[in-house]
């Protein structure tokens, strides 16, 4: 697991927490009501803490994996996840009023895990924007007043700049060749944002692949944008895409698979890393 700092995200940690403690019980195969004979807490309390709507106590939390049979090892490292400090003000408290409790979660969700894959079609990555190119697209989407626009734009930058803080983040995305040809609000946006995926792809901490036509048809095309977020120590995978004002977070094992699968095809059909490094360079000097 990541490390826990005094800036992790409650909303979600409960709803990673809620997610595990719910898998649990449907692998050890109680019911809501049997595992409140069980523990002495009460169905509405376990709903509760399933859902994820209220912080889930590290006793609690205890009781109920150990109800469930779940293995020592296991149950100490959830402890240890409901023990972190999640009601430190979070770093992105200051945008909590214009960000979407789903936008929030996957952004807090990135905070703990260990591995991140996404796959982009036709913008550059969140966590890769300049500040110019992330403005752009923020005034592009119309989706916010021009009083808004603004302050989105520093959020998704100060997401950004997150990236190269958290050292221990493995980073692999795949881009559409239609994300790089996208003109970003005017030429010299979309050269500076040129020049910091190359200086990215240069780093060694981010792998970055670019996905053309003429690579051929991939298993994505029925997805579109779609992130993949590991986190080790037991806790199953989740995939996350995004909706027009919404978002779906996938955590069944036989349906993150198929996401696994789709991202080993598209790393499989993009240009490898070099090559891409060669393409970007390429791009930037038209």
């Amino acid at each position: 697991m990541a490390t826990m700092d005094d800036q992790i995200d409650p909303l979600a940690l409960r709803w990673l927490l809620g997610v595990e403690l719910s898998r649990h019980r449907r692998t050890a195969q109680l019911s809501l009501s049997e595992l409140a004979t069980t523990t002495g807490i009460g169905k509405p309390k376990l709903g509760h803490m399933e859902s994820g709507r209220y912080h889930q106590a590290p006793g609690d939390v205890q009781l109920v994996l150990r109800a469930c049979g779940v293995p020592p090892e296991s149950v100490e490292q959830l402890v240890a996840l409901a023990d972190a400090r999640a009601d430190a003000k979070p770093w992105l408290s200051r945008w909590a009023d214009l960000i979407p409790d789903f936008l929030r979660t996957y952004v807090g969700l990135i905070g703990m895990a260990e591995r991140l894959f996404t796959f982009e079609p036709m913008i550059v990555p969140g966590l890769l924007q300049t500040g110019a190119y992330a403005q752009a697209l923020t005034v592009a989407n119309g989706f916010f007043r021009p009083d808004q626009a603004q302050s989105f734009a520093e959020f998704r930058q100060a997401r950004a700049s997150r990236l190269a803080a958290r050292q221990e983040l493995v980073f692999h995305t795949v881009i559409g060749e239609a994300a790089i040809r996208t003109l970003a609000n005017d030429p010299s946006t979309r050269q500076a944002q040129l020049e910091h995926l190359i200086d990215v792809s240069r780093g060694g901490r981010v792998t970055v692949q670019v996905l053309r036509p003429e690579d051929g048809p991939h298993q994505a095309t029925a997805i579109g944008q779609f992130a993949l977020l590991e986190f080790g120590h037991g806790i199953r995978p989740v995939a996350y895409t995004e909706l027009l004002d919404d978002a779906v977070f996938v955590h069944d094992l036989d349906r993150v698979r198929t996401y696994q699968w789709v991202a080993d095809n598209l790393r499989k059909l993009a240009l490898p890393p070099a090559e891409t490094l060669s393409y970007l360079q390429a791009e930037l000097a038209r």
